[in-house]
């Protein structure tokens, strides 16, 4: 995504650790005046993670999404499994510093929160920074370039 377009629409889904995160995470983006396309879960209830990745990540690839949010207990599930999608790079984030770096440096495109490590309201400023931070491009973009989209 280039640094000037305009992001319209965040694709976000969560197994039930990254659930009660979830509803406070739409509401700040729709407070940017992004629109959200929800793709689940919807409860507590245990749930098997890439169910709710591979919409997520099939929404960017198809160009209807702009961005992810994914949400689980440690986000290693949920990165692992988006990142095998050929042009997702998926980004684990603890801290504020860590989205901006993945949005300016690794032109990540997929946030993934650990939900058991972060409190809510971490959770949903770093979704704010990675949202509002570009990508830098110059000399990252030519490192971006080396990763295979396929192996």
């Amino acid at each position: 995504m280039s640094k000037d377009k305009k992001i319209n629409l965040i694709a976000i889904g969560c197994d039930h650790a990254g659930f009660p995160y979830k509803a406070a995470i739409i509401d700040a983006i729709a407070d940017l005046d992004i629109d959200v396309l929800d793709v689940g879960t919807d409860s507590t209830d245990s749930v098997d993670y890439p169910d709710f990745v591979h919409p997520v990540a099939d929404a960017i690839e198809a160009g209807e999404a702009d961005l992810g949010v994914l949400i689980c207990g440690s986000g290693n599930g949920v990165a692992i499994t988006a990142n095998k999608h050929q042009d997702i790079r998926a980004a684990i984030c603890w801290t504020v510093e860590l989205a901006s770096l993945a949005r300016q440096h690794n032109n990540a495109n997929v946030v993934a929160l650990p939900a058991r490590f972060i409190e809510k309201k971490l959770a949903v400023e770093i979704v704010q920074q990675f949202v509002a931070t570009p990508f830098e491009g110059g000399r990252h973009s030519r490192r971006v370039d080396k990763i295979p989209h396929h192996c």
